[in-house]
């Protein structure tokens, strides 16, 4: 009777420790010395399980527990772990993967009071100038969307997006934060008299003025992503032979790929803007493999996730991947194992393959759910490209190979 009196208390305690978790924090992390703010939601229906929110989007831990006072949250898709004790209602650690974590705290969120203060219109697209990148970009896209004090906004580089950074307007400035599990962001925009935007992100000092205005002007203009990378000679088709996880080495001259429309993604799970392709391309993969289409993911991965490829085998599980994913070597490595093409300097960038085998279009980055009606721009060039190479004819040789084809 005793014990099971204790065991009664002790259920009862343990269940009043998990709700107390329950619900939305406001949490922060510091990064580079900077406290990024960012909303986290805990529940523990069902397990302990926590999201990192950005707006209307949310990233999902992948396993987690709440013992002895010690929330611990797993997100192996990044191979990072979220580690914090509760004290006084607090919630205090780290974040972050062996070696390289950041401070981490979090309070029960309370709404604050909206701001009262006349926020200046600044929605719309602008043109972050003088950016001289080491991707030899000139000029950056600003997406910025507002509803009175309240605003969301990207930064679109030719490599991917920042991911959406949401805040308000507040002592006279805009400021907006990002945390995502991964690139932790802090913005601030400041209208100028002459009708240019102060931008400063992590510390920097950037101007952007709208893109109409810097057209107008003869600013130049952010990279075009289907230029910034090309072939050295487009008559060529595209070669790689490399392992997939299973040891497996798939090759451009397998049976599978003759005839066939071909995607061929380079990237690594390391990389954010990587994260952010991989659902769009396993959806064009289920939508066109029927019409033709294969899709090939070539992952370059640092020394260690190439021994024990741990993170790499959470991403295809997170994203459903259904394609081959192959590990040709480390990032380092990207020119060397792929030597057919010139400036390819960008995480991820995406070929798109005729039937013939020759590359017919190369697009350099991702431009996420963040970049709003520049994403949308981008699906549908993409999209009206898989359409255009699924209509060509299978070319002969591959019909007299006998290769199996489904129209």
């Amino acid at each position: 009777m005793f014990m099971r009196f204790l065991l009664l208390i002790y259920g009862l305690a343990a269940s009043l420790s998990a709700q107390t978790l329950d619900g939305i924090w406001s949490a922060s992390i510091n990064a580079n010395s900077r406290e990024i703010p960012f909303r986290l939601g805990l529940s523990s229906e069902g397990g302990v399980h926590g999201w990192f929110f950005n707006g209307d989007e949310r990233v999902p831990s992948t396993s987690g527990s709440f013992r002895d006072g010690v929330l611990e949250l797993r997100f192996d898709h990044y191979a990072t772990r979220l580690e914090a004790t509760l004290k006084d209602g607090e919630l205090s650690g780290s974040y972050g993967r062996e070696g390289r974590t950041n401070a981490f705290h979090a309070v029960p969120y309370h709404a604050e009071a909206t701001s009262t203060e006349k926020a200046p219109e600044v929605a719309g697209l602008w043109d972050i100038e003088d950016v001289h990148s080491a991707k030899g970009e000139r000029a950056w896209h600003l997406i910025v969307h507002q509803k009175g004090a309240e605003v969301s906004a990207a930064i679109l580089r030719v490599d991917g997006d920042t991911g959406l950074l949401t805040g308000e307007y507040r002592d006279g400035v805009f400021t907006l934060s990002h945390f995502s599990g991964a690139r932790p962001n802090l913005l601030t925009l400041a209208l100028r008299a002459d009708g240019s935007l102060e931008v400063t992100q992590n510390g920097k000092k950037l101007t952007a003025v709208r893109s109409s205005e810097a057209r107008a002007k003869g600013l130049p203009a952010p990279d075009d992503p289907m230029q910034h990378t090309t072939m050295k000679d487009a008559n060529e088709p595209l070669r790689f032979s490399f392992p997939d996880l299973a040891g497996q080495v798939v090759s451009n001259t397998d049976a599978r790929f003759q005839g066939k429309v071909l995607v061929v993604a380079i990237g690594g799970s390391w990389c954010p803007n990587c994260h952010d392709e991989a659902p769009y391309l396993e959806e064009l993969y289920r939508k066109y493999h029927s019409a033709g289409l294969e899709v090939v993911d070539l992952s370059f991965e640092e020394g260690d996730q190439l021994q024990n490829p741990t993170r790499l085998r959470a991403f295809i599980q997170q994203y459903g991947i259904e394609y081959p994913v192959l590990v040709p070597g480390e990032p380092s490595e990207l020119n060397a194992k792929l030597s057919q093409a010139v400036n390819l300097n960008a995480w991820p960038t995406t070929f798109f393959v005729g039937r013939d085998g020759r590359v017919r279009a190369i697009h350099t980055g991702f431009a996420g759910r963040a970049s709003g009606e520049l994403h949308e721009e981008m699906t549908r060039e993409i999209d009206g490209t898989l359409r255009q190479l699924l209509s060509e004819e299978i070319p002969a040789a591959a019909v007299a190979n006998g290769e199996p084809h489904q129209q």
